[in-house]
């Protein structure tokens, strides 16, 4: 099951990265983005918007970054086989998640305008998170309480025999 999950991360991740990768390949060059579904035909107005980036770099190169890891870690892990990549890629669709959360509030709320690949991505984030969250479960542990001294086991007290 973790094999699938992790082909599957991989898959998306590829997606979101094909998707990123237009977004900022259109916004470095200036060339308005295809964008005419209906309702959501606002992709320009996002992308070139204030809010388009963060610590002035493009949320799309951001989006490259994130589904480029994503992709990198999975493809690892496919190779490997490690606990490690899979908490990784656990907590870096986290973080995208409640990124992705950000954005779609902003483009509801503040902006009022739809972006379909920006909406697309933020479905992938939740997809990739889905899978990450069956790759490599939690498990909770208890703690054993190393104040009591490690004591045998009690044993059984019996009764001598009746003269």
């Amino acid at each position: 099951m973790k094999r699938i999950g992790v082909v599957a991360i991989l898959s998306l991740a590829f997606c979101g990265l094909a998707d990123a990768a237009y977004i900022a390949q259109h916004t470095v060059s200036g060339v308005p983005i295809i964008c005419n579904i209906q309702g959501l035909s606002d992709c320009n107005t996002i992308v070139s918007g204030h809010y388009s980036r963060l610590f002035g770099i493009p949320l799309a190169e951001l989006g490259v970054l994130f589904y480029g890891v994503l992709f990198t870690l999975a493809a690892l892990e496919i190779i490997l086989f490690d606990q490690f990549l899979r908490r990784a890629i656990q907590i870096l669709s986290l973080i995208g998640i409640i990124a992705s959360l950000c954005f779609v509030s902003l483009q509801a709320f503040v902006i009022g305008a739809f972006c379909i690949y920006c909406l697309t991505s933020a479905a992938i984030t939740l997809l990739i998170l889905l899978f990450a969250s069956f790759i490599e479960p939690v498990s909770l542990k208890k703690k054993s309480d190393s104040s009591l001294p490690n004591l045998p086991p009690p044993q059984r007290l019996t009764m001598p025999p009746a003269l």
